[in-house]
């Protein structure tokens, strides 16, 4: 078994939704579940196929997006994984809880914005996601000043009341 990372390319302002499911129906559900969620969402989404014709299947509302959600699932290659890229302006938690209920879907590795790198087991087989490096590592513990901070900062977007 030899192991890779594969980074994630994007631009810094895009989320990213990474997940594995399984059958390929996916692509269909997954693109209703989002555009249900969030009328007039822009995504890509690219699901790696795991047996027969085992293609990147892909659908959404974006060419362009469509584009960088296939690019990074014909890099990560790993069976029965899917990507969704969102478009500026579009974020995991609006549309999260839609896709977790998709009945096909098995995990989420990650839902983010921040650089990733997805940790791959390639084996004679094929390959597999083991797990993902989501960002870099803390430099310190919050203080009370962190605390105000960020309890007004999600009460300005919104996001608190």
């Amino acid at each position: 078994m030899e192991l890779h990372l594969v980074p994630i390319k994007k631009p810094a302002e895009l989320n990213i939704i990474l997940g594995q499911s399984h059958f390929i129906k996916t692509v269909e559900d997954l693109h209703e579940a989002l555009v249900n969620a969030v009328p007039g969402i822009r995504f890509g989404l690219a699901f790696c196929e795991a047996s027969g014709e085992r293609l990147v299947r892909w659908s959404g509302t974006d060419e362009a997006l469509i584009a960088l959600a296939r690019e990074n699932a014909l890099a990560i290659g790993a069976g029965h994984s899917f990507l969704i890229v969102l478009g500026n302006g579009f974020y995991p938690v609006n549309v999260l809880n839609a896709i977790k209920q998709v009945p096909e879907v098995c995990r989420i590795f990650c839902a983010t914005a921040n650089p990733v790198e997805v940790v791959i087991a390639e084996s004679s087989q094929g390959r597999g996601i083991l797990g993902v490096i989501d960002g870099s590592p803390p430099l310190g513990v919050e203080d009370e000043a962190g605390i105000a901070w960020r309890k007004e900062f999600l009460r300005r977007i919104g996001y608190k009341l």
